[in-house]
């Protein structure tokens, strides 16, 4: 998968503050607060993109809006599984261990 390079930008810039040491320990981000945050972040892609492809097959939509929401979905959807292998990849590499 090519990752677009706007993506890649978002995604460092997410990371980035993860990796900076925080001086409060209220302030420490945390794995699970930044995957239910992608989570949200997919899901509302993922409507927002069925919302207008709806508005555009009854007329109420430009056809540029369509697409322009149609490619983030697929890009959101293509992440998505991307990440999937990895993980998988990583938890079989995981099993191939010897103990």
């Amino acid at each position: 998968m090519e990752i677009k390079s706007n993506l890649a930008s978002m995604l460092y810039s997410s990371t980035l503050s993860a990796t900076r040491p925080a001086t409060d320990a209220s302030q420490q981000p945390s794995i699970s607060g930044g995957i239910a945050s992608a989570a949200k972040d997919f899901i509302q892609t993922l409507q927002r993109g069925e919302e207008v492809a709806k508005q555009g097959l009854v007329g109420r939509a430009d056809p540029l809006s369509v697409v322009e929401a149609l490619a983030a979905t697929e890009l959101a959807v293509e992440t998505a599984v991307t990440l999937r292998d990895r993980v998988v990849e990583a938890y079989q590499e995981i099993l191939r261990m010897p103990v």
